[in-house]
C-alpha cells in the first residue's frame, strides 16, 4: 500500500511550511516513527516521523522549497508497488517565482544577482518587456549616485521568510498600541535568589494571574468580527535560537506553581534550541511574553503573536534611586511594555491589565503561599 508524506498542521494559523532535511534518501527503508523529514513552521523546526514502514520511493518536494498544509512531500510503499502520479504543489525555487513575475534573460538575472537588482524595477526593452543584459546595466548606471553598490544579498528563505511573513500579516492586521510601566523589581529578585527560578518564570506567573483576572487579553478576534475569549491560559515565550525566533507554549499556566513553571520552561528552552519541540508545545497560545532584557535593552515595542490579542515585553534590570516610602533608596527595576490589538482592548483595561502585572511582580512573595 502507497503511503503519502503530508506536510503536517503544527499550528492553527499554519498555512504552509519549509522542508529543511530529508533523514532519508529516495529508494532507503524507513520504519514507522523515525524522524524522516525536517519541517520548518513559523514558530519552530520539527521532525516529522514516517506514517508507516516501506521504502521512500519519491520525494516530491525536496530540501529548501514551502508546500502548503497537506500537500503531498513523498511516497512511502513497496519496492515494485505502482507509484500514483502527483502534480507538484510548490515552486521549484525563488528564481521561478520571480520568473513569474518578470520575463528577463539568464544574463540579466545574473547581472541583477550581482548587483542586488530587483528585476521587477527594471524596464525591459524586449518582446514583451523581456528585460536583456543591456537593460539591467542602463539601470545600474542611472541607479549609481543614487543608491550604493550592495555588497551581499541575503534572501529570506524558509524560517525566516515565514517568520517575515508573520509579522508583517499581524502588524497590517492587527492596530497595534502599546502601553508602559516601570515595576519595582526587588521583591522579584529576592524571589529568584531564594527559590533559583529564572526571571522570565516569575513574570509568566505574574501574567497568569493577571489574565486570569484580565480575560479580555486572553482572546482572539475572529473573522466575523466577534472576540473569543479563550478559557485555558497558555502563555507562549519567545525564545531565540539559530533559525530565528520560537515561540513554545506553556499550557494552562495559571494551574501550574512557580516551581512548576520554571522546570517547564527550561525543558522547553532546550527543546526549542536544538528544534526538537513536539507539535502540541508549538500550538494553543493565547499570550505571548518576550524577554531582552539579557541583551540589555530597556525598553521596546513587540509585535503580537498573532491570532493573540496582546503581548508583553520585558526590558533589562536595572537599579536606580527611587522614592519608597519618603525616602530615596537604590532599588531593582524593569520596564514593561504591553503590545495589544486595539480592535479588542481599549488603552484603559490595557493600563489596568498592566497594571495588575505590576502590582503581582511588586508583591511576588505571595507566590510562595
Amino acid at each position: 500500500m502507497v503511503t503519502k508524506v503530508v506536510m503536517p498542521k503544527l499550528s492553527l494559523t499554519m498555512k504552509e511550511g519549509v522542508v529543511g532535511k530529508w533523514y532519508k534518501k529516495e529508494g532507503e527503508n524507513v520504519e514507522k516513527g523515525e524522524p524522516i523529514v525536517e519541517i520548518i513552521s513559523e514558530k519552530a523546526t520539527y521532525d516529522l516521523e514516517a506514517p508507516a514502514s516501506g521504502i521512500l520511493r519519491r520525494i516530491v518536494v525536496v530540501e529548501g522549497l514551502s508546500a502548503p498544509v497537506d500537500a503531498i512531500l513523498a511516497l512511502i510503499a513497496e519496492p515494485d508497488e505502482p507509484l500514483p502520479e502527483i502534480a507538484p504543489a510548490v515552486q521549484a525555487s525563488e528564481e521561478v517565482e520571480e520568473e513569474k513575475k518578470v520575463l528577463a534573460s539568464p544574463a540579466a538575472k545574473r547581472l541583477a544577482r550581482e548587483h542586488g537588482i530587483d528585476l521587477s524595477a527594471v524596464a525591459g526593452s524586449g518582446p514583451e518587456g523581456r528585460i536583456s543584459e543591456d537593460d539591467v546595466a542602463r539601470y545600474i548606471e542611472q541607479s549609481r549616485g543614487v543608491m550604493p553598490a550592495a555588497k551581499e544579498t541575503i534572501p529570506l528563505t524558509g524560517f525566516r521568510k515565514i517568520s517575515a511573513e508573520r509579522v508583517s500579516t499581524s502588524f497590517k492586521t492587527a492596530p497595534h498600541s502599546t502601553v508602559a510601566m516601570e515595576v519595582d523589581f526587588a521583591e522579584a529578585v529576592k524571589l529568584h535568589e531564594k527559590h533559583q527560578v529564572s526571571y522570565t518564570a516569575i513574570f509568566v506567573k505574574a501574567a497568569a494571574k493577571a489574565l486570569a483576572e484580565h480575560r479580555l487579553l486572553n482572546s482572539t478576534l475572529t473573522g466575523d468580527y466577534k472576540i473569543k475569549v479563550y478559557e485555558d491560559i497558555n502563555v507562549g515565550v519567545a525564545v531565540a535560537t539559530e533559525h530565528g525566533l520560537v515561540v513554545p507554549v506553556l499550557h494552562k499556566v495559571d494551574e501550574k506553581s512557580l516551581k512548576q513553571i520554571d522546570v517547564a520552561l527550561k525543558e522547553l528552552t532546550e527543546k526549542a534550541r536544538i528544534g526538537k519541540l513536539g507539535r502540541e508545545e508549538l500550538s494553543g497560545g493565547t499570550f505571548t511574553i518576550t524577554n531582552l532584557g539579557m541583551y540589555n535593552v530597556d525598553f521596546f515595542t513587540p509585535i503580537i503573536n498573532p491570532p493573540e490579542a496582546a503581548i508583553l515585553g520585558i526590558g533589562r534590570i536595572v537599579e536606580k534611586p527611587v522614592v519608597k516610602d519618603g525616602k530615596i533608596e537604590i532599588r531593582a527595576t524593569v520596564t514593561l511594555t504591553l503590545s495589544y490589538d486595539h480592535r479588542i482592548v481599549d488603552g484603559a483595561p490595557a493600563a489596568m491589565f498592566l497594571g495588575k502585572i505590576k502590582e503581582t511582580i511588586e508583591k511576588c512573595w505571595t507566590f510562595e503561599n
